[in-house]
This record gives structure tokens, sequence and C-alpha cells, in this order.
């Protein structure tokens, strides 16, 4: 008789999506008006992308909250980094292993605000998060974090939270001071099988 091997398991996917807009003319900071003089709405100046991975903090943590009845984290922040790092999994919440930004007028970190999962995956895309750049940065990639005693709270690392999923965009994104960052963030499950 031939073996058989059977693959069970799930595997989770991230992605973000930075898209950075612009209301003002680089060269003048006036802000840009259409033919009849009026302001016109923002200007999407440049996009990156990238997968991310999910740590061995944040897989322990679904483990957790679903099958051991850990508290399950609501709600979970976004952020955004200004080191050229590339996320490697073994990263923590009080360990994050890059430099978080707080270069943006908020003042606490974005909500990730996500949309009930129907098709094994959920997303902020009807409720972005924002970031209004307040200095001239470069921002290198994002994450998300939460739990704890300050998980709001922008460049907390002592709080006792979980980070759940970082990546590194595809391309560095610079801001200046004024533009306006939209980030998404995309969680899909499947069957590994």
């Amino acid at each position: 008789m031939e073996n058989t091997i059977v693959k069970h398991g799930g595997k989770f996917k991230g992605h973000f999506l930075m898209e950075v807009f612009d209301s003002r003319d680089p060269l003048t900071g006036k802000r840009f008006r259409d033919a009849g003089g009026r302001f016109m709405p923002r200007q999407l100046i440049s996009k990156a992308e990238c997968d991310n991975i999910i740590t061995d903090q944040g897989l322990n943590h679904f483990l957790n909250a679903v099958l051991h009845g850990e508290t399950q984290i609501s709600p979970w922040y976004c952020l955004l980094f200004e080191d050229d790092y590339t996320p490697d999994g073994g990263e923590t919440y009080a360990v994050p292993e890059f430099t978080e930004s707080t270069a943006y007028a908020e003042a606490t970190r974005p909500e990730y605000v996500e949309a009930n999962s129907t098709a094994k995956s959920t997303t902020n895309s009807a409720n972005k998060a924002v970031f209004t750049a307040n200095a001239s940065k470069t921002w290198y990639g994002a994450a998300l974090v939460g739990g704890g005693t300050d998980a709001s709270t922008k460049g907390d690392a002592a709080g006792g939270g979980k980070l759940l999923c970082a990546g590194k965009f595809g391309t560095a994104q610079p801001v200046i001071s004024g533009n306006v960052v939209n980030l998404t963030y995309t969680v899909t499950s499947a069957d590994a099988g």
C-alpha cells in the first residue's frame, strides 16, 4: 500500500498599501487651485506597497486568542517606520528592531478599523489609517500593534503590547510636512493544503 501524505494547515498573508497625497505646490507651498480659482483636492504623488511578515509574537497571539482563551486585542493601531530595515519575524512590541516614526500631526497612532471578514479576508480600505506628516522624513515600512497599556501612544515600546506584523515597502517613501498618507492593510487567510 502506498503512503499518502495529507497536507493540513492554514496560512495568513498581509499586505500594506501606502498612498502619499499633497494639496500644495512643493515649490511655492501654496495650495493647488483649479482654473476657476477653487482649491483642488489632494493629489496622489506616490504610492508603495508590500507584503508583510506576521511576527512570531503575532502568530502566537492568533493561536492563543482563538484556542487558548487569551484576551482578544481590540483595537489594533498602525505605525510607520523610518529606517531601512527588513522585518524578519523575531521582533516584538518591546523590541521592534526598527525606529517608529512619530513625525506626524495626529496625537496618537491611527486605529486600524477593519471590516468584518466574509471571504477569509479583512481590510481597513473603507477606513484607511491617516498620517499627516509634520516633518521631512523617509518612511520605509509599516506595522500593526495592539494590546498592553499604551498601544495608541506614538513610539511606545514599554506598554506590554504585541507586534502583529511588519513589512518594508518596495520603494521607500519620502514625505514633507503637510503630506497626507493613507495606509491600508489587508490580511487574508487560506487553507495550506
